[in-house]
């Protein structure tokens, strides 16, 4: 059958200037989440727009390559950015959750990628393909069977994500309790100078560190004999790795002495210094050797990123913290817009003078690290949960597993 017979593309939805809905960007998409990362409400003046049973997918590159799109279940009627495609069954033949899987096969989205038309790093599906593309799909009880098995997979990592995502807020609630407003344990009977208790020391963040320098990014193939490959994490990367997603991370190949001094190691803090978007400054990772051993190979952090060493997993532990309690509070400053582009570069050069309270007792950073571990097999076990569903999703569709 061909492709539009029972499927929509961009259905028509009426939505009220002014009015409230629920809005997802881009930005909150993750990579092959079933779910959006997050849903704000916004006034509605223009966008794309859904609502429940619809399956949204990015229509730019890279995003449709990286694998961003969402099925919109308990969100109601809303709209997103003006780069989504929505699609949605016209009737009984196709089921809509089948239907988001189906999507996300090798050959809907080859079709759709291999359409794309535009400027190089901005090009878009172009809707034609759509008219062109013939389809086979089982009948409707098979589809709803194939779509309820992916469906518990993807509970199980929504479910694994969302732990993910109580840690890290547990770890920061109690990085702030105890490390910015000071009430830490046995508070009551430490002495408090100028801000700092006793037994603990105000440190720049240089003198925490052994070691940073800037990110690469090298080339797209091989330039010569002495050429390595490297995966390189972005920016724009670090949301997902945190959610355990290291699917969108990109390779590239850079000299051996490129990559000499930026082999990512375990307690290293990727720091983003530079973005579009002034709230995306400061986002931070900080790497374990779980999630080098699931890349599998050398990995640096891109351009626009500062790979800081700390001296040991105490004060990397509180330097991540502390970032990250910067970053999402608004409070990272100073920043300086750069450039006619509109890329915003952080004043690192500043940020080293930046101060931070470092206890000398241990025991005092051990719960955030415990925290911090919880986070890290959390993240392991949603990369074998993802790898799972992505090598069952195809063979359900070409019927070789039976159901």
């Amino acid at each position: 059958m061909k492709f539009l017979e029972h499927i929509d593309v961009n259905p028509k939805i009426s939505l009220q200037k002014g009015k409230l809905y629920p809005f997802i960007e881009m930005a909150n998409v993750g990579i092959n989440s079933r779910e959006p990362i997050s849903v704000e409400r916004k006034a509605f003046t223009s966008g794309t727009k859904f609502q429940d049973g619809d399956s949204v997918f990015a229509r730019i590159e890279p995003s449709l390559q990286n694998g961003k799109g969402f099925y919109c279940k308990d969100i109601g009627v809303g709209f997103g950015s003006t780069e989504f495609l929505v699609f949605r069954s016209k009737d009984s033949v196709i089921d809509s959750k089948f239907l988001y899987y189906f999507l996300k096969t090798n050959y809907i989205q080859k079709s759709m990628i291999g359409s794309m038309t535009g400027a190089t790093g901005r090009q878009r599906v172009n809707n034609d393909i759509f008219k062109e593309l013939d389809i086979t799909i089982p009948d409707i009880d098979a589809q709803q069977k194939i779509a309820d098995i992916l469906f518990a997979y993807d509970d199980l990592i929504e479910n694994n994500q969302k732990q993910i995502k109580l840690l890290e807020e547990a770890a920061q609630r109690l990085y702030k309790e105890w490390f910015i407003d000071l009430r830490f344990p046995g508070c009551e009977e430490s002495f408090i100078a100028e801000g700092v208790p006793n037994g603990w020391e105000r440190k720049t963040v240089e003198k925490c560190l052994s070691f940073y320098i800037g990110g690469g990014w090298g080339k797209d193939t091989p330039t010569g004999k002495n050429t390595l490959s490297a995966r390189v994490i972005r920016g724009t990367d670090i949301n997902d790795i945190k959610l355990g997603n290291f699917t969108s991370i990109p390779l590239r190949y850079h000299t051996e002495n490129d990559l000499i001094n930026r082999k990512l190691e375990a307690g290293d803090i990727i720091f983003e210094l530079s973005n579009g978007n002034i709230n995306n400054i400061g986002r931070t990772l900080l790497v374990d050797e779980r999630l080098l051993s699931i890349i599998g190979e050398s990995v640096i952090c891109a351009s626009f990123c500062k790979l800081l060493r700390p001296l040991d997993l105490v004060h990397s532990i509180i330097l991540y913290c502390n970032i990250q309690y910067l970053q999402t509070s608004g409070k990272l400053l100073p920043y300086k817009k750069h450039g006619s582009n509109g890329i915003n570069n952080f004043d690192f050069d500043g940020f080293l003078h930046h101060t931070i309270l470092v206890p000398k007792n241990e025991n005092l950073v051990k719960p955030i690290i415990e925290l911090m571990d919880k986070i890290w097999n959390a993240q392991s076990q949603f990369a074998k949960l993802l790898e799972a569903r992505d090598r069952l999703l195809p063979k359900l569709m070409s019927g070789e597993l039976e159901i």
